[in-house]
């Protein structure tokens, strides 16, 4: 009897620590939480981007659904459509963000959070695993926080043995 009281009274205790834990590893992440309309430019062309961030499933995962537009242009003259989904989660083994993104074209990247600013401002994700690519590329997202509702995004690839290039740079911005 004395084991169940003991066991009953930490069981609060428990799930309080748990969602204290679960809480902060989101905190850099709540910022980007809504609706926001982008200016893409990049090895596409120009184009205009909708994008959404929620919170999904009880704040376990936040969803990213994202949509660019390249209208016909000289650098792309048959125009693109681009669509990307993705969940961000928190591998709590390497108490590290993930981010899972599944792309229109059939590529599919795990990036893991490399780095954040002292500030805050920049966080840096690398790709660990790209599916349906060959062997040995790498990505790279960089989100910065350039005010309350704006944030720039750039994608850097890197072929197997060479450094980054800068593809996309994406200015959003929050809609009100």
């Amino acid at each position: 009897m004395r084991r169940i009281i003991v066991l009953l009274a930490a069981v609060p205790v428990l799930v309080w620590a748990q969602a204290e834990e679960q809480s902060d590893h989101w905190d850099q992440m709540r910022f980007f939480e809504g609706s926001w309309t982008g200016d893409i430019a990049g090895k596409a062309g120009l184009g205009k981007g909708e994008r959404e961030y929620r919170f999904v499933m009880g704040e376990t995962y936040l969803h990213c659904m994202n949509k660019a537009v390249f209208e016909t242009q000289e650098k792309n003259p048959e125009g693109e459509v681009h669509e990307d989904q993705g969940f961000f989660s928190y591998d709590s083994g390497r108490k590290k963000l993930v981010y899972r993104q599944f792309n229109i074209e059939g590529f599919v990247n795990q990036y893991v959070l490399d780095s954040v600013t002292a500030d805050g401002k920049t966080m840096v994700f690398t790709t660990e695993i790209i599916e349906n690519v060959p062997q040995g590329f790498r990505a790279r997202l960089t989100f910065t926080k350039a005010g309350d509702d704006e944030f720039v995004e750039g994608f850097e690839l890197a072929p197997p043995g060479r450094e980054f290039g800068a593809c996309i740079e994406n200015r959003w911005h929050r809609k009100k």
